[in-house]
């Protein structure tokens, strides 16, 4: 119970100096903004972020002269932009739903309410001797089955070998359906949102595009043997985006 409290205690303690880290430079590029535009000014010379209850120099920025907000983009001129971004947001939101069909549990409750096995999984990321106890408990569990099959007596071999599919669901387990990859999940969910709702959604792709799930689950789409036809449709988006999409964007139109 000890060594659980410690390992919650490093965790808490090591994603709160991430936050810190993350949100040090943003606030200080909007203290530094705040002290060159607005400070000495009269209030009829400032600028209109200035009197904010929250001043944010580069939110005003893009809401003013970009027209960047909440659902300012949907527009029926902009139609041909979000047909553009179609494609990414799809492969987002399809990796989205299909994680969240196939572990409802640990999506929904946002991981908090997963099972043991998987918590001490995740664990191993965080303090290197979770390893340890895990390989230990591994090692005790092995150590009883074994000993469990040498007490009972033989069992008659098996006639069928476990089929692909069975094969496929396992390994899925520990691959892209496995608990590491829920954060990641969350994240391109929060990306993907803000990319259809407030963004030009004709970045999407190259906003999106740094998000490990979309390679990861277009992986789990090609390696299938149900959606092979899905799996050819990736491949050629991604060869087409490729090709056409270095040439319209060296010409200055909106492909990325």
């Amino acid at each position: 119970m000890c060594f659980y409290s410690l390992l919650t205690m490093k965790i808490l303690t090591g994603g709160a100096l991430h936050c810190i880290f993350i949100f040090t430079p943003f606030l200080a590029f909007q203290v530094y903004g705040y002290n060159n535009i607005c400070v000495g000014h009269s209030p009829n010379n400032m600028r209109p972020w200035c009197k904010a209850k929250v001043p944010l120099l580069y939110n005003y920025i893009q809401s003013h002269y970009w027209g960047v907000g909440f659902l300012r983009y949907f527009q029926f001129k902009q139609l041909p932009n979000f047909l553009l971004a179609s494609p990414i947001l799809s492969l987002a939101l399809c990796s989205i739903v299909n994680y969240a069909k196939s572990e409802p549990e640990k999506f929904f409750s946002l991981g908090f309410c997963a099972s043991t096995k998987d918590k001490n999984h995740a664990a191993v990321l965080f303090i290197p001797e979770a390893s340890l106890r895990a390989n230990i408990t591994i090692d005790i569990k092995t150590s009883s089955k074994i000993q469990d099959k040498i007490n009972l007596r033989p069992k008659k071999p098996r006639m069928k070998e476990d089929s692909p599919a069975l094969l496929s669901e396992s390994s899925d387990k520990i691959g892209y359906l496995s608990v590491f990859v829920l954060p990641f999940i969350l994240h391109l969910g929060f990306l993907a949102a803000t990319a259809f709702f407030v963004m030009h959604v004709q970045v999407a792709t190259r906003f999106l595009s740094s998000s490990p799930p979309l390679y990861w689950f277009a992986a789990h789409i090609m390696k299938s043997l149900d959606n092979r036809r899905w799996g050819y449709l990736i491949w050629a988006y991604s060869a087409s985006y490729i090709l056409l999409g270095s040439l319209l964007f060296s010409n200055f139109y909106p492909f990325t």
